[in-house]
């Protein structure tokens, strides 16, 4: 079970994130602008169950208003108060950003989505029938086939030893040992999305050795740098304020560390640094956010952008666009990323109908993301409210 649990560790899709099924109270505060009391009722709870040392939640609203609310501390006892620029480990979210690079590259025609690993990696690098077959679409929507990792000994290995110290399990990804596991390769009969570190490791190598560039070079021209992001990189310890980030502390995981107790960065070198080594704040993750849904005055950028949030495996729940994840939760459709690694837990969603978001994060490893689904769903509820109400004392009636 424990070998099971472990696959789970530095993804996105397998969190869990209940929400209201029933009118709750206080939901209606959404819709009358007491945003800050609906964040702390969903937000103070965490804190004093000794979940998390800390957390911040960010919100865009409907007219573009940016809020954050930040609370506990980067680390105990010598920790700093969390704000909305606290530098997090955000993991899997990583993802998206370099899921997005590579749109920017298809839409200039560097890149094709129907190229194959055939062509993609160099031709030295064994594959067999099936894993020539793959293609760039496949990586980035996790429709390959590729498992998670691959589930060798040293990774095994590696696993146990986190148990207990909370280290990086995941060096195996890190280099071109994940080639290897191309060379036997054979895909599975279903082709519905199946979550792979692999799958993006192999698309970090791509990158780099399709444009002669790193993944962090190649994030700078394409996504931050226009986007003017400031506190979101790669390559941490040049961002301003990495000497308060947010400290990651063990939670739900590692099995065998209290909760509470600091761990380890996890950082990388290689393959796993576009798949999982970004770090940013909420601040960043909000104007992030909000280039999905307005105009950023980059035609191009937004083409991608929006590109990057098409549905491209559909199903009633976790459809796979682009990195992102596409779920109908009540009435309302939210778009999502969520991430774990090290001693941080994080989540970003979006709500395109109504052009709202959230972001959260959390300075440990906690399987339960309820803030953001919960926060979207509110607010997307209280806004139709509004504009049914709306539509009666205008004499309108849907």
């Amino acid at each position: 079970m424990l070998f099971g649990a472990f696959i789970l560790c530095a993804c996105a899709t397998l969190s869990s994130m209940p929400i209201d099924n029933v009118k709750v109270a206080g939901r209606e505060s959404a819709a009358h602008g007491d945003l800050k009391t609906q964040v702390d009722n969903l937000a103070l709870p965490l804190l004093a169950a000794g979940q998390t040392p800390g957390l911040v939640v960010g919100v865009l609203r409907p007219d573009g208003e940016k809020f954050t609310f930040g609370y506990g501390v980067t680390d105990k006892p010598q920790g700093v108060d969390i704000r909305g620029d606290t530098l997090f480990a955000v993991g899997s979210v990583s993802k998206g950003f370099i899921a997005e690079v590579t749109v920017v590259l298809v839409h200039k025609g560097v890149l094709r989505w129907d190229e194959t690993l055939d062509t993609l990696l160099p031709s030295s690098v064994p594959l067999s029938a099936d894993a020539r077959k793959i293609t760039l679409l496949q990586l980035v929507t996790h429709t390959s086939g590729l498992p998670r990792q691959m589930l060798s000994v040293e990774i095994l290995s590696s696993f146990i030893h986190y148990l207990f110290t909370g280290e990086n399990f995941y060096r195996s990804l890190d280099n071109e040992k994940v080639m290897d596991f191309l060379a036997d390769f054979q895909r599975p009969a279903s082709v519905q999305p199946r979550y792979s570190n692999l799958g993006y490791a192999l698309l970090d190598y791509i990158l780099q050795h399709r444009t002669g560039k790193q993944v962090n070079q190649l994030l700078a021209e394409n996504i931050t740098g226009p986007l003017g992001l400031e506190h979101t990189s790669y390559n941490a310890r040049l961002l301003p304020g990495y000497p308060r980030r947010a400290i990651g502390h063990a939670g739900d995981q590692p099995k065998f560390i209290r909760r509470g107790q600091v761990v380890p960065d996890w950082h990388f070198s290689s393959f796993m640094v576009g798949a999982a080594g970004l770090y940013t704040n909420a601040d960043d993750l909000l104007t992030y956010a909000q280039a999905h849904m307005r105009p950023t005055g980059n035609p191009a950028l937004d083409s991608a952008l929006r590109d990057s949030l098409t549905v491209r495996y559909d199903r009633t729940r976790q459809a796979a666009a682009l990195a992102w994840i596409v779920d109908d939760i009540g009435s309302q459709k939210i778009t999502y990323q969520v991430g774990f690694i090290g001693g941080y837990s994080s989540y970003i969603g979006l709500d395109t109908r109504h052009k709202i978001a959230v972001v959260v994060l959390q300075n440990s490893f906690n399987w339960t993301n309820n803030i953001g689904h919960r926060l979207l769903q509110r607010m997307g509820e209280a806004e139709d409210e509004k504009a049914r109400a709306a539509q009666g004392r205008a004499g309108v009636h849907p």
